[in-house]
């Protein structure tokens, strides 16, 4: 390690240190639903970049704080870790796992429901509260890959974002795991309607699935989507998350609270550090 990482190294741990000596106790903050909430004001940490989810800026294209976000689902599932947080029921009924290898699991996040930045600096629990207003729990539906197409086609129907289509492009994916591109000079065949601002995919020819976990994309195999219980439930344009859940029993909502788990992945894999690697987007989802 040369002397500027030395240097940024010991930045980072001083700064680490005062937050955490300033950080204890509770800090209380209301949620979009207008519930007050206990935050744990121990929990905190830094971040040399600007993660970007103010502005609409998830809804319109991949963002840095979208791959972090998706990177922090995909890894609670493929490191296990998910397995504390299944129900009784689904415990009592051996569904107590992702069934799924770690080249078959990916994250879906909707860009709506990320809603503001993280400035570059130290940032606590209330800061990512900003970000997801909302008392998410991690879900995991099993679709095929013609499944998991078809819901990516479907959520990318108001691209390119503009003010007339903003509200419908809070379906947009955020992801982990996949590498996709969105053809917008293909217009959106729009089905039935579903929802206020959305239709069903008629057809399929907007997105492409270049590959995922850095294989082929495989329309009839069968992928883990791990995502919200608002997406499980069939919010915005996730008609195919609803329907591939009801299809498949294994498909449940965990009690895992979704910003728990950032933190989570936070601590336990960035070392409370969020470095270089998510400096910007990296190239997951292409919209031309």
């Amino acid at each position: 390690m040369n002397m500027m990482k030395k240097t940024m190294a010991m930045i980072l741990a001083l700064g680490l240190c005062l937050s955490f000596a300033l950080g204890e106790g509770t800090i209380t903050f209301t949620d979009a639903h207008g519930n007050a909430v206990e935050l744990d004001a121990s929990l905190n940490a830094y971040t040399n970049c600007v993660l970007l989810g103010a502005d609409n800026a998830a809804r319109a294209g991949e963002t840095n704080l979208g791959d972090l976000w998706t990177d922090a689902l995909r890894w609670f599932a493929v490191s296990g870790t998910i397995a504390e947080y299944f129900d009784e029921d689904d415990v009592a009924a051996g569904n107590n796992f992702v069934d799924a290898d770690a080249e078959h699991i990916v994250a879906l996040w909707n860009g709506g429901n990320l809603r503001a930045d993280i400035p570059a600096g130290t940032f606590g629990a209330e800061e990512l509260a900003q970000v997801l207003p909302y008392p998410n729990k991690v879900a995991v539906v099993y679709m095929t890959g013609a499944q998991m197409l078809e819901a990516l086609e479907a959520a990318s129907q108001g691209l390119p974002m503009t003010e007339e289509s903003e509200a419908a492009c809070a379906s947009f994916m955020q992801v982990s795991g996949i590498v996709y591109t969105v053809d917008t000079s293909v217009p959106y065949d729009a089905g039935e309607a579903y929802g206020e601002h959305w239709f069903r995919a008629a057809s399929l020819g907007r997105v492409t699935i270049e590959e995922v976990n850095g294989l082929p994309f495989d329309p009839e195999a069968e992928y883990a989507v791990i995502t919200s219980n608002a997406n499980f439930n069939g919010m915005d344009s996730s008609y195919m998350f609803r329907e591939a859940q009801e299809a498949n029993p294994k498909s449940t909502v965990t009690a895992a609270v979704v910003r728990d788990v950032v933190w989570m992945y936070i601590g336990s894999e960035l070392d409370s550090v969020i470095g270089d690697d998510y400096a910007g987007s990296e190239g997951r989802i292409t919209i031309r």
